[in-house]
């Protein structure tokens, strides 16, 4: 895996979904994408909803989706293991949800 000191070097320093991909820029300069649809969360939420998060050290927290994104998960090129039947759970109370302004 990596060390903390490789981690430090791939430290998250931004952000940014479209409606096909979530791409984050990488402290050392890289910029790394997956398709949103790795994170189904991510890929049913509201373009607001999206572009609200928090980086740690580690990667991206999205409060209104209670989703935490891993750099290394992203290198490593590993989509979101969440059951999927906690995924319908979720959409089924999103039902009504509107563009949060």
């Amino acid at each position: 895996m990596f060390t903390l000191d490789e981690m430090e070097i791939a430290a998250p320093i931004n952000a940014t979904v479209t409606d096909k991909l979530l791409s984050v820029e990488l402290k050392d300069g890289r910029i790394i994408s997956v398709p949103i649809n790795w994170h189904p969360r991510l890929a049913h939420g509201t373009q607001k909803e999206r572009e609200k998060w928090t980086l740690s050290r580690f990667g991206i927290h999205r409060e209104c989706f209670d989703e935490d994104i891993s750099v290394v998960g992203m290198l490593a090129g590993l989509p979101s293991n969440e059951n999927p039947e906690m995924i319908k759970l979720w959409k089924k109370t999103r039902e009504n949800v509107y563009e949060i302004t």
